[in-house]
């Protein structure tokens, strides 16, 4: 596969992640595209580590533990998200206004 094919795709996802980020409204979309912005730099990490490095280990390494970062922020931002539910029976952004009580 080409370089220029996985970079254009790369792109396009981080594109599509920070779009949705910025104008959600739902907590739950912007978790998704947020994890979106996460694999754009996972498949960067990956092909330039097959393109530019001998051993191919050091962007795999890299793309583990972005993977493993990714799935921890996952799991709090969820939990996070179900204990703001639970209290206000919303997951609207622009609804949940903690800091102002």
């Amino acid at each position: 596969m080409m370089l220029e094919h996985v970079l254009v795709l790369s792109a396009y996802l981080f594109s599509v992640g920070l779009y949705g980020l910025i104008t959600s409204r739902n907590m739950v979309r912007a978790l998704i595209c947020l994890e979106l912005i996460f694999n754009a730099v996972n498949i960067n990490c990956v092909t330039f580590s097959d393109f530019f490095d001998s051993r191919h280990l050091k962007g795999s390494i890299l793309a583990i533990f972005v993977i493993a970062i990714a799935a921890a922020e996952a799991a709090i931002g969820l939990a996070i998200l179900s204990a703001i539910y639970h209290n206000r029976r919303s997951i609207h952004i622009n609804q949940s206004n903690l800091l102002n009580e």
